[in-house]
């Protein structure tokens, strides 16, 4: 522990953010990192307890509390107050291929699981991993270091999503030779093209996408496998395929007039307005054009939020974001306590921005779509919105019914659809025959990873369902070690 009494002497900081009305402009991140005096004081407030729940990475209640790396938080806080940088990120690797990106992503299991946020502000521990990674960067600690031996063996990983880049790395450092396979035209997957380039700017994945490069990992964009490669071929070529190819099937809104026009999946629009952004800065004109548009986005969570941010940096007239669930309380309730990932209201950055500029919240609860009302051209134009409420059925089930009589129209030039993931597409999974779950996930069990089909691995969102970049990134971690044991009849990943 650095400092005894860190915690009473220094105050929560985290890095400056621009004024909503200043960073809508562009699509740069928008965070200016803390000077590393004020960074080093940061890690001083972390308490070394003696319990850190910040690291259990453990099941409460249905809910992940603390970090599902495992990361040593405690031990590389105490090192960033002490100003040993290059410890710090050795410590950081040991359980985390890519901070680079769960310092921008996440959100922050870690410090909901803090013992000083029990009863004070928790330590700012994802701001002190950036600030370990990026120091790590510009000193060299974080350059290409290919593995001295070569095994013989290979692998090829199918998606280059954070659980697939996990694996790639671990079994490449181990000194398998991995091919990476991606039917996009860049490597990255998810962060690629599911994250807006504000929350994570794209050089920031090239950058390690190079890294890895230079430590020996192949990369090859715009291969479709199941449909342009034959899984046969990879099976004859490789020893073991690892699919990583996430849980892309979107889940789909069945209302009356459905099928009109102007209605998008959000991951289909903010994949778009990226690829436009960094082929031509915009000027191509393909994606979808919200300018001067009222914008209906019918769910929550993080890509709710992040197509309510995109739509105002497209000049969008208004955004609205319908969902379905209730508000939750601002504060802990009484049956959510400490550790327990706060089941609380958040206001992300998107939401602020729709805030400063069209003066409210723009989140309507308890609210879903009815009806698709369209124009003379069969174009969207309205929604017929209803209220919910919560009901139980006769199993006890609690269920969203709706409430007669509390109709309303919305008007809607664009409607965006984020509703979550249904599960992986299916022709990757009946291309390799692969068994599915009742979820439609690939069947493998966690800690072994292995499907019904000889040599063939899944993990990530393929195989969990959809989750966030840290979960992807130890399931990456975890079926390279299972593979790693199968090819070697042992392993030290």
């Amino acid at each position: 522990m650095g400092k005894p009494t860190g915690f009473l002497d220094y105050e929560r900081r985290t890095a400056c953010a621009l004024e909503p009305k200043e960073r809508v402009k562009h699509f740069r991140e928008f965070h200016v990192p803390l000077p590393l005096k004020e960074q080093r004081e940061q890690g001083a407030r972390c308490m070394s307890c003696g319990v850190p729940f910040c690291q259990a990475g453990m099941t409460i209640m249905g809910m992940t509390s603390g970090c599902p790396l495992n990361n040593l938080v405690p031990e590389w806080n105490d090192l960033v107050y002490r100003g040993n940088w290059e410890q710090a990120y050795r410590r950081l690797k040991k359980t985390n291929n890519f901070p680079e990106f769960t310092s921008r992503v996440c959100p922050a299991l870690c410090e909901a699981a803090c013992t000083c946020g029990h009863y004070d502000e928790s330590v700012t521990t994802k701001e002190n991993e950036r600030g370990i990674i990026e120091y790590a960067y510009e000193h060299g600690y974080a350059d290409a270091k290919p593995p001295e031996v070569r095994t013989g063996k290979r692998v090829a990983v199918i998606g280059s999503g954070p659980a697939g880049l996990a694996a790639a790395d671990q079994l490449n450092k181990r000194g398998h030779s991995v091919t990476v396979y991606e039917r996009d035209d860049r490597v990255g997957g998810l962060l690629m093209y599911g994250i807006p380039n504000m929350k994570l700017e794209k050089q920031v994945i090239g950058r390690k996408v190079k890294i890895m490069e230079a430590e020996g990992v192949t990369f090859v964009t715009g291969a479709n496998v199941g449909k342009d490669i034959k899984p046969a071929k990879l099976l004859k070529e490789y020893d073991r395929v690892i699919l990583a190819c996430g849980a892309k099937h979107p889940r789909d809104i069945k209302a009356a007039g459905r099928d009109a026009g102007g209605i998008y999946f959000a991951v289909d629009f903010l994949g778009g307005v990226t690829k436009s952004l960094l082929d031509s800065d915009l000027k191509d004109k393909k994606f979808v054009d919200v300018r001067g548009k009222n914008v209906v986005i019918i769910g929550g969570g993080d890509t709710g939020n992040d197509c309510v941010g995109s739509c105002i940096r497209l000049g969008a007239a208004s955004v609205t974001q319908l969902e379905m669930m209730e508000k939750a309380p601002d504060v802990r309730a009484e049956d959510n306590p400490w550790p327990e990932w706060p089941r609380i209201c958040k206001t992300d950055y998107g939401q602020e921005e729709a805030i400063a500029l069209f003066g409210h919240d723009p989140r309507i609860y308890t609210t879903t779509v009815k009806e698709f009302l369209k124009d003379k051209n069969g174009r969207v134009k309205e929604l017929v919105t209803v209220r919910l409420e919560k009901k139980q059925d006769e199993s006890g089930r609690t269920l969203m019914s709706e409430i007669a009589g509390s109709e309303k129209k919305l008007p809607a030039d664009i409607v965006l659809i984020a509703a979550g993931f249904l599960g992986c597409e299916s022709y990757v999974a009946k291309a390799f025959g692969v068994s599915l779950d009742a979820r439609t996930n690939v069947a493998a069990a966690p800690g072994q990873y292995r499907t019904n089909v000889e040599r063939v691995y899944a993990a990530g969102d393929m195989r969990r369902g959809q989750s966030l970049v840290v979960w992807a990134i130890r399931e990456g971690r975890e079926v390279a070690r299972a593979v790693d044991e199968s090819l070697m009849g042992y392993s030290y990943l």
